[in-house]
């Protein structure tokens, strides 16, 4: 490696943004640039009950790290795009937007049913009015419960009840009056067998028993468990995906030594480009994380096709528009196109969003300064 200082790299704490904030310290260290992850708690991290759409204003996750990078105790943070608030400090730029990983959704269940295969009535966890609002407008009967916390621990509610069935089951056999060595054998043999995934699992209190979760892909991939999973991968035409959704965003201190060398060593255009319009159609519609909001883009060739899906907060109204936008002028037309998609109805049903969201925070404190609990 060279003998420059480190390259200094703000993350999060948990293994998934460890694990993105890692593939960026290794192809710094491929490209002979040391880097080491500096880890800081934010705001998001701290509320772990609360819904992320509860939060506050967008950034929870990433405020914290940018102030370690503005005042110089790190060189750079690495971000999840989506987790980013469309409004940055003029003395704050992305320096590099590497190459993004998938976009979709996945659903997952225990036993590898569908959307479609799912019982009337099933309850569905995620975090996100966007897909909670998406899985209504598909199948209204669902029942979307609320399901916080890093990837691993979403997972391990889901697994939880099933295979803590599957344990109680095989032990009751096992411990049977005419049991034999063989049936206990095999109960000590499905528990020795168990990854350590699904060990946290069978040791977790159940609160809400999940028939599926929704979570992204990239996430699930990013930390090994996307094949090991029984998932089902999200048409984006019906699931439009987050802005940003599956990329990651190095902030950096404008006119920063390491600004140049972030971005000649990592940015990705095609992906810089595709989600620089998205974020420029969330910043025009204003929908922030508080609103049913898809918007996705792909850069082809002279174009850039942009896809936006609003949602109502049931999903049963939305407005769904594409586009295909001129790569040499995509900003410009982004905005105009995002006008468009508000004057056809979005901007009335992010308004709706915006007042419900409202009325909860006020019912909230209400709750808190009562002392009453739900």
């Amino acid at each position: 490696m060279t003998s420059t200082p480190p390259i200094r790299l703000a993350t999060r704490g948990s293994d998934l943004a460890r694990t993105q904030a890692g593939s960026v310290q290794d192809a710094l260290e491929r490209r002979r640039r040391d880097a080491e992850l500096v880890t800081v708690e934010t705001t998001g991290d701290r509320l772990r009950d609360e819904l992320i759409h509860r939060l506050g204003k967008t950034g929870a996750f990433v405020r914290a790290l940018d102030e370690e990078v503005l005042d110089g105790s790190v060189d750079a943070a690495v971000h999840s795009m989506k987790d980013m608030p469309t409004e940055q400090p003029d003395d704050l730029v992305v320096a590099a937007v590497p190459e993004r990983a998938s976009a979709n959704d996945v659903l997952v269940t225990p036993d590898g049913r569908t959307l479609e295969d799912l019982p009337e009535g099933a309850t569905v966890g995620t975090s996100s009015l966007r897909r909670g609002a998406q899985l209504q407008a598909e199948r209204s009967d669902l029942e979307i419960e609320p399901l916080r916390g890093n990837v691993d621990t979403r997972v391990e509610k889901l697994l939880a009840p099933s295979l803590q069935a599957e344990r109680e089951r095989r032990k009751e056999a096992a411990q049977a009056e005419d049991a034999g060595e063989t049936e206990r054998a095999a109960f000590e043999d499905w528990l020795a067998n168990r990854s350590a995934l699904e060990d946290r699992a069978l040791d977790r209190p159940i609160e809400t028993e999940y028939d599926a979760i929704v979570l992204a892909a990239a996430g699930l991939e990013r930390v090994g468990l996307l094949d090991e999973l029984q998932v089902q991968h999200l048409p984006r035409n019906t699931f439009v995906p987050a802005p940003g959704q599956g990329a990651l965003a190095i902030t950096a201190a404008a006119g920063s030594d390491v600004v140049d060398l972030l971005r000649t060593s990592l940015d990705h255009r095609p992906t810089r480009i595709a989600t620089t319009a998205e974020r420029i159609v969330l910043a025009e519609l204003g929908g922030g994380c508080v609103a049913p909001l898809g918007v996705h883009a792909t850069l082809q060739g002279a174009h850039v096709r942009v896809t936006v899906a609003a949602y109502s907060r049931d999903g049963s109204e939305s407005v769904e528009m594409n586009r295909d936008l001129p790569a040499e002028s995509y900003a410009s037309a982004a905005r105009s196109f995002a006008r468009e998609v508000a004057d056809a109805g979005a901007a009335e049903l992010i308004e709706e969003a915006k007042r419900d969201a409202s009325v909860e925070a006020a019912e909230d404190a209400a709750a808190s300064a009562t002392g009453e609990e739900e």
